[in-house]
C-alpha cells in the first residue's frame, strides 16, 4: 500500500528514549554476496531535536535521501539484505566517521580524539550536521558535546555494528562481500566541481542522471563499477564516476578489494522520482523503482570468485 503523498508520511517523533537505530530487510536466505545499505533516508526525527532547530520539518527533510529505502526495497528478492537507518541525515549522519566534529557548534572544548579538521566540517556536514545541504544552519543555540555523543553511541555506532555483521556475515559465506551504499543527488549536477569543492550545476536540464564512487578504483573491482555502470546505461541512464562524489565513509571505511570486501556508493539524481522542494515522491517513483530490479539483479549474478580476497 503507498503511503499518503505528503511531508507527514511515514514521519516519526519519537521521545528521548534510544529509538531502534536501523532496520534490515533481508531474504529468508541470502543468495548473492551483495549488501544493500541506505544510511540517508531515516525518517525518524526526535521531536527535542525539532524545537532546537531554527528550521522547519521541510527543510530539515531536504538533507534526506529520501525514498531510497524503498527505490532499492526488493534487495531481498534478489538475495540480499537492504539495511536502513531509521534516524535522519540532518540529526546524526551515518555516513561520516564516528566522531568527525565542527568544534564552533559547541559550546564546551571536543575531547583530542575528536576529527575537527575533515573537508566536510568545513562544509558543515560533519558526523552531526551544522547546515542542511542548501547551507541554512540548524541551531539556534551552541550544543553540548554530550549531546553528540550520545547521537552517536545511540545511533551511528550501532548502524555500523549492524553494517559490519551484515557484511562479516556475507563474507564467511560467499568468501567476499560487496556493499552498495545507496544515495541520491540534486538535480543540476553535472559532475563537476565547483570552486568550493561541491557539486557543478548543470547549466541545463537536470544534470546527470547516475554517479557511481568507488574512490577511484580503490575501493571495489573494476569488473563491478563497470557491471553496475553497464546495467544503468542499458536502461538508458546517463552515468559519470567518482565526480563530483567519489564515496563517503561507507566506501572509503569499508571498501578493502584486497582483503575481498568492495564498496560501490551509487548516486540518483532526485529529479528522476521526487519532488524535492516539498519532499515528495514523484511521478517517476513506482518506474525508477522497477529499473532498480534490473540493476540489483546484475548486482546480486556477480560471480562471488571475483569479489575475493587477492
Amino acid at each position: 500500500m503507498t503511503a499518503p503523498d505528503d511531508c507527514a508520511e511515514r514521519l516519526s517523533t519519537n521521545n528521548r528514549s534510544p529509538f531502534p537505530p536501523w532496520r534490515v530487510m533481508a531474504p529468508s536466505v541470502q543468495t548473492a554476496p551483495v549488501v544493500f545499505a541506505s544510511p540517508h533516508s531515516g525518517r525518524d526525527y526526535p521531536p527535542e531535536f525539532v524545537a532546537a532547530s531554527k528550521l522547519n520539518m521541510l527543510k530539515l527533510r531536504r538533507s534526506e535521501d529520501a525514498f531510497m529505502d524503498e527505490i532499492f526495497a526488493a534487495a531481498p528478492d534478489w538475495g540480499a539484505p537492504l539495511l536502513c537507518a531509521q534516524f535522519p541525515r540532518a540529526y546524526v549522519d551515518a555516513n561520516r566517521e564516528a566522531f568527525e566534529l565542527d568544534p564552533d557548534m559547541f559550546a564546551d572544548p571536543l575531547p583530542d580524539y575528536v576529527n575537527t579538521t575533515s573537508p566536510r566540517i568545513s562544509a558543515g556536514l560533519g558526523t552531526i550536521a551544522k547546515v542542511v545541504t542548501d547551507g541554512e544552519a540548524i541551531y539556534a543555540e551552541p550544543l553540548r558535546f554530550e549531546e553528540a555523543r550520545w547521537r552517536i553511541e545511540t545511533l551511528h555506532r550501532p548502524y555500523h555494528k549492524a553494517l559490519k555483521g551484515l557484511i562479516e556475515a556475507t563474507e564467511r559465506r560467499f568468501g567476499g562481500c560487496l556493499v552498495i551504499d545507496c544515495h541520491s543527488m540534486p538535480s543540476g549536477v553535472s559532475g563537476g566541481v565547483s570552486s568550493d569543492g561541491g557539486p557543478q550545476a548543470g547549466k541545463n536540464g537536470n544534470g546527470v542522471d547516475v554517479v557511481l564512487g568507488d574512490c577511484f578504483g580503490t575501493a571495489c573491482a573494476a569488473t563491478v563499477t563497470d557491471t553496475a555502470q553497464r546495467a544503468f546505461e542499458a536502461m538508458g541512464f546517463t552515468v559519470v564516476r567518482n565526480k563530483p562524489y567519489a564515496g563517503g565513509f561507507t566506501t572509503r571505511h569499508y571498501g578493502r578489494p584486497e582483503q575481498g570486501i568492495h564498496a560501490l556508493q551509487i548516486e540518483i539524481n532526485r529529479a528522476l522520482y521526487m519532488d524535492e522542494e516539498r519532499v515528495r515522491r514523484g511521478a517517476g517513483l513506482p518506474g525508477l523503482t522497477r529499473r532498480m530490479g534490473g540493476l540489483m539483479r546484475e548486482l546480486a549474478g556477480i560471480d562471488p570468485a571475483i569479489l575475493k580476497a587477492a
